[in-house]
């Protein structure tokens, strides 16, 4: 490296955690980093809030006691969330590599790696789908009335009874009928579920949907043209990588907060509004006491968070070494856990006006997942004067919080493909390996547009990222903390931060994290039911092809370990076992000026051998004091000799001696 070089890349690292640095040079020029701090925090902010946190969170708070919910929530996140989230950061940001090059830590756990790219790979076929549905949404709502606001359309059913169209029938009613008829009516109305136009909508003319999950039917040509539009947008912002998607993040990380106050605004002014939001906040704290109530907010914090999936490695690893990822770590966690509890008002005062109107407790109204964004919020939406705005609105919100997480799951799959082949062509020719990816996921996300796609989607929902992250995050903490060993990653903490890990993150790390996600995963394993959609069960080969999804992922760590094992050194098991524990002698920071102390070069500039053991290091100085010593002694062997051949003493005095 030139004296100019070594000059700037100095300069970067004192300003690696300063958001608005005046050095823009990449202080990782083979690879790249973000162009300041502000683009590492929005994005990390971007994956971690996404869909799960406006359909899942409020639906689980109010299931689970409302605000007494709050209480088990914010105990997981200290403990389990944000631990989890700063040892995930620290540990791409440390080596500067993915989720598959990080192993260099301990290569035999290397499958960790390529199961985080299976479930990234899962999640990022699937969730495109879901964002391309909101694309499809948000352009039939471009209209002067929205579609699913009456009954009597082609594809409504005589079961359907709209919000806006049964008030007019009621009106007209009180003018011309008995109120006998009223009070038949109103038998029918109890005795037979009432059927909504939203629902409809969704389920006749959007999807189509089949009778089954083998019935394919025919691809539904409007959510494929969707679906190219989805993949060709996360393309174009990740065509240049983190360069590119870091600029767009102030928009699409920004941006849905702006739409959620706007929502919020006008939920609030609704009547019944007050109505929702009580029933999502007001305490019920005997359930407190409830290992499920737990269980599910120990799941939804990790889930939310994003652990697991390689995300959060990859992201870091575009970190200048000396960034506070400590404090990244706790801004990014709390952010992700308040959006959701502020989503939660913006849902429950919509769905207290809707209940209002239509005069039933909120409960029947309340729901999650797609059944909420696609279904229950749009109709009461349709309820607000104007509602073509704040139907556009929503549904552009959605497409923001896909996009966010959808930026950083294709990342992580390039960065893991480019940092495993590492040649000088597939780094300058990034963008193709975006483009095939984007292709790959494309033409996998095709089967989920048609008929049967919606029994896929949530087939792969909730099986393929489920029990599967839990395993692996828990055998990344045992690898880092006891294979790796505590010590020296607490060392290796401390030198790329300048302090080291606080003792509760210590703590959290070596025991209480792994504690709660093993709990986790006991509590996933007993509470497991068999997927449904809405009164549709799920065949059992459907079943099987899930828990082959959620193996699939989890398979790559004993496969990968028995062949390293297998290619390692050692006379022995037990000797190739040791060898393919131990970490690689390229594991360490991936600049040269960084790699100092135990990191630094051994017998030469060009060999660099990484030396976790404290041993190596007191072994090094005493070789120095050896050397010291001999020099002494060949002083004083010639001293003697001087001395012998012209009687002085003094050596010193009589420098140049005459024989």
């Amino acid at each position: 490296m030139s004296e100019s070089n070594t000059i700037t890349a100095s300069t970067a690292d004192q300003n690696g955690a300063v958001p608005g640095e005046s050095v823009k040079k990449d202080e990782n020029s083979r690879r790249g980093n973000w162009g300041n701090q502000i683009e590492f925090v929005l994005t990390s902010v971007g994956y971690a809030v996404g869909l799960g946190n406006v359909w899942r969170f409020p639906y689980l708070c109010y299931r689970n006691g409302g605000g007494a919910f709050m209480l088990p929530y914010f105990i997981m996140l200290v403990f389990c969330g944000i631990p989890l989230f700063f040892l995930e950061l620290s540990f791409g940001q440390f080596a500067s590599l993915g989720c598959l090059g990080v192993w260099k830590i301990s290569p035999m756990f290397k499958g960790v790696g390529y199961g985080m790219m299976v479930v990234s790979t899962y999640i990022g076929i699937y969730y495109n789908v879901v964002i391309c549905i909101a694309f499809y949404y948000f352009f039939m709502s471009m209209t002067n009335l929205l579609p699913w606001t009456y009954c009597n359309n082609p594809w409504n059913t005589p079961d359907c009874s709209g919000v806006v169209g049964s008030a007019t029938q009621l009106n007209g009613s009180l003018v011309n009928a008995t109120t006998s008829l009223l009070a038949g009516a109103t038998e029918v109305v109890n005795r037979t579920k009432r059927t909504s136009p939203s629902e409809e909508y969704w389920k006749h003319y959007v999807l189509n949907i089949s009778d089954d999950i083998g019935n394919f039917g025919e691809v539904r040509l409007p959510i494929l043209g969707c679906l190219a539009i989805s993949w060709f947008v996360v393309f174009l912002c990740l065509i240049r990588g983190v360069k590119s998607s870091g600029k767009v993040v102030y928009f699409t990380a920004t941006f849905p907060y702006v739409v959620l106050t706007i929502l919020f605004i006008r939920g609030i002014t609704l009547d019944g509004a007050i109505n929702g939001i009580k029933y999502y906040l007001t305490p019920q704290w005997q359930k407190v006491l409830d290992a499920k109530v737990w269980g599910d907010a120990a799941s939804q914090i990790f889930y939310s968070l994003g652990c697991a999936w390689g995300g959060l490695i990859t992201m870091a690893s575009y970190n200048k070494f000396h960034n506070n990822c400590f404090r990244d770590s706790i801004i990014i966690s709390i952010t992700n856990c308040a959006t959701s509890v502020y989503a939660g008002f913006v849902i429950f005062s919509i769905l207290g006006f809707m209940a209002h109107n239509l005069n039933v407790p909120v409960s029947e109204v309340a729901d999650h997942g797609p059944g909420l964004a696609f279904v229950a919020y749009p109709e009461a939406l349709t309820l607000l004067p104007i509602s073509p705005l704040w139907s556009l609105l929503f549904f552009f919100m959605l497409i923001l919080l896909g996009l966010g997480t959808q930026f950083c799951l294709l990342e992580t799959l390039v960065t893991a493909i480019v940092d495993e082949i590492g040649t000088d062509w597939i780094i300058k020719n990034k963008t193709i390996i975006t483009l095939s990816v984007a292709v790959v996921g494309f033409l996998l996300g095709v089967p989920l547009t048609t008929q049967a796609g919606i029994y896929w989607l949530l087939l792969m929902d909730n099986y393929a990222a489920s029990f599967s992250l839990v395993v692996i995050s828990c055998i990344m903490c045992i690898c880092v903390m006891y294979i790796y060993g505590h010590r020296n990653y607490f060392k290796d903490v401390e030198m790329m931060l300048g302090f080291p890990p606080p003792l509760f993150f210590k703590v959290c790390w070596r025991f209480i994290s792994p504690l709660i996600i093993s709990f986790i995963l006991i509590f996933t394993v007993i509470q497991y039911k068999p997927i449904t959609y809405n009164e549709y069960v799920y065949p059992g080969w459907s079943l099987a092809i899930g828990f082959a999804m959620a193996l699939s992922s989890v398979i790559c760590i004993p496969i990968y370990a028995l062949y390293k094992i297998s290619r390692s050194p050692g006379a022995t098991f037990r000797e190739r076992l040791k060898h393919a524990c131990q970490a690689d002698p390229k594991w360490g920071p991936a600049l040269a000026e960084h790699r100092t102390g135990r990191y630094a070069p051994m017998v030469s500039a060009d060999t660099v051998e990484a030396r976790p053991l404290k041993e190596k290091e007191e072994l090094r100085e005493e070789h120095k004091e050896e050397d010291k010593a001999k020099e002494t002694e060949k002083k004083e062997e010639i001293s003697l000799t001087i001395q012998g051949s012209n009687g002085s003493t003094n050596t010193h005095n009589n420098p140049n001696p005459s024989a």
